[in-house]
C-alpha cells in the first residue's frame, strides 16, 4: 500500500536548523527559524511564565478534558487583550474565543469554518506572506490567491495592494496581518488601515486578521490598531491570535480563533459551527498554555512583570535594527538596507537575492531563508560587525 509513495523536500527552515548545528564555523549565525533570541542566542522561559507554572504545579486539581472552545477563563483575558479593555465590541454579541493549538491551530480553525461554511469563497493573501498560509488554505479546499505587498525596492506597495483589494470579488476572504507582518516586517499606518477598512467595507469582503506578534512591534495596544479598527467598524471579522512569542511559550501551542458577528443569534450559531471544526481536528486544544496565560493576567502582579519583560524583548529587537544599518555604514550600505530599522518584528524582508543567501551561507555560516528573511532576534552586538563585513562582501 505504501509503495507508490514519493518523498518530499522537507521544510526549508527545519532543513536550515540542520544545516546550522552540523556547520563548524565558530562564527556562524542563525537568523533562519522565527523565535525570540536573548543576546546568549537562547530562547528564555519568561519570569512571569516561570511564576505561573509554580503556581499551576500547586494549586492544579485536574487534568480533565477543557472542552472544544477551550477553558472560558482563558477566553476572559485573551479577548480584552486583543480587542482592548472596554472595547464596544465585547459588549453586544461577545464574541467567541476558541482557545486553539497556536496561532496555526486557529488557522485551520479558520480555514475549515470558511470551507464549509461560505463554501466557494475565495480567500486573498499578501505576496508575499507566511508561506503556511498557503498550506494551511488549499488544504482545506479554498481557492487561494494574492494580492501586492512588497514592490521590486524591497518597499512597502500600499497602491498596490489598495488596488488589488478594490477588485476583490465580495464576499471573499481577506487575510491582513495585524502587526509585524511575516516574512516582509512592513506595516501598515493607521492610515493606511483606515483606508483598507473604507474599502472592505464597500467590496462587502470578509477580513481575516492574523495577529501572532501582538506587543512585539510598537506595543499591546498600538499593534492592535488594525484589529479593533475593523472590529468596532465591521459586522463580521475573524481573528486568529498567538501567545506563543509574546509569553514565549512556543512549545506549549497556545493561541485563539476570535470570531465577531453582528448579534448575539449570530454568535450563537457561529459558535456551534466552531465547536464542530475544533472537535474534528484535535477535540479539545493542549490546556497548559491557556493556562499559564490566564494565570498570568488575572493577577496584577503577574501581569506587570510580563508587560515589562515583553518591552524588554520588543526594544532590544527595535535597537538591533538600527545598530544593524549603523554597523553597515563604513560600507557604504546603510542607506540601501535602511528598511530593516524601519520594519518591525521579529523578520526583516532585507533584499538579499537567493544567491547571495546561498554565498552567506556556504562562505560565511550565515544562515537565512532564501528570500532573504532575516530573523532580526539572532543579531547581536558581537556578531553584528561579522554580519555587516559578510553582507558587504556578497553586494
Amino acid at each position: 500500500m505504501f509503495e507508490h509513495i514519493e518523498r518530499v523536500p522537507g521544510d526549508a527552515i527545519l532543513g536550515l536548523i540542520e544545516a546550522f548545528k552540523k556547520d563548524t564555523n565558530p562564527q556562524k549565525v542563525d537568523l533562519g527559524v522565527g523565535v525570540y533570541k536573548d543576546a546568549q542566542g537562547n530562547t528564555p522561559v519568561m519570569r512571569a511564565v516561570k511564576e505561573a507554572e509554580a503556581l499551576l504545579l500547586k494549586n492544579e486539581t485536574t487534568k480533565t478534558y477543557i472542552g472544544s472552545h477551550g477553558a472560558p477563563e482563558y477566553g476572559e483575558v485573551i479577548l480584552p487583550m486583543v480587542l482592548g479593555e472596554g472595547s464596544p465590541v465585547l459588549a453586544p454579541a461577545a464574541p467567541a474565543a476558541t482557545q486553539s493549538p497556536g496561532g496555526t491551530g486557529a488557522l485551520r480553525l479558520a480555514a475549515d469554518f470558511i470551507s464549509t461554511q461560505l463554501p466557494g469563497k475565495g480567500i486573498w493573501v499578501s505576496n508575499p506572506t507566511w508561506p503556511n498560509h498557503h498550506g494551511i488554505f488549499t488544504a482545506a479546499g479554498i481557492e487561494l490567491h494574492k494580492y501586492p505587498y512588497v514592490d521590486a525596492e524591497n518597499r512597502l506597495d500600499f497602491d498596490g495592494m489598495l488596488a488589488a483589494v478594490q477588485q476583490i470579488p465580495a464576499g471573499d476572504v481577506i487575510v491582513l496581518h495585524a502587526c509585524c507582518h511575516n516574512p516582509t516586517g512592513f506595516d501598515l499606518s493607521r492610515e493606511q488601515w483606515q483606508q483598507i477598512l473604507e474599502v472592505v467595507r464597500e467590496r462587502g469582503l470578509l477580513p481575516l486578521i492574523d495577529f501572532a506578534y501582538q506587543g512585539f512591534g510598537e506595543g499591546l495596544d498600538e499593534d492592535a490598531y488594525g484589529v479593533r479598527l475593523l472590529a468596532e467598524n465591521l459586522d463580521e471579522v475573524i481573528i486568529t491570535s498567538s501567545c506563543s512569542k509574546n509569553f514565549g511559550i512556543y512549545c506549549e501551542r497556545t493561541g485563539c480563533l476570535i470570531m465577531v458577528a453582528k448579534n448575539h443569534e449570530q454568535m450563537e450559531n457561529i459558535r456551534s459551527q466552531v465547536a464542530i471544526v475544533a472537535r474534528e481536528n484535535y477535540s479539545n486544544p493542549p490546556a497548559h498554555g491557556g493556562a499559564i496565560v490566564s494565570e498570568i493576567l488575572h493577577s496584577a502582579e503577574l501581569a506587570a512583570i510580563w508587560r515589562e519583560e515583553l518591552t524588554e524583548m520588543r526594544d532590544r529587537i527595535n535597537t538591533l535594527r538600527r545598530d544593524f544599518v549603523e554597523a553597515l555604514k563604513p560600507y557604504g550600505l546603510d542607506q540601501k538596507y535602511a528598511c530593516v530599522a524601519e520594519q518591525r518584528g521579529m523578520f526583516s524582508y532585507t533584499g538579499l537575492q537567493p544567491e547571495q543567501v546561498d554565498r552567506l551561507r556556504d562562505e560565511f555560516g550565515i544562515y537565512m531563508v532564501r528570500s532573504g528573511r532575516a530573523n532580526v532576534a539572532g543579531f547581536s552586538h558581537e556578531n553584528l560587525p561579522y554580519l555587516a563585513k559578510a553582507i558587504a562582501a556578497v553586494n
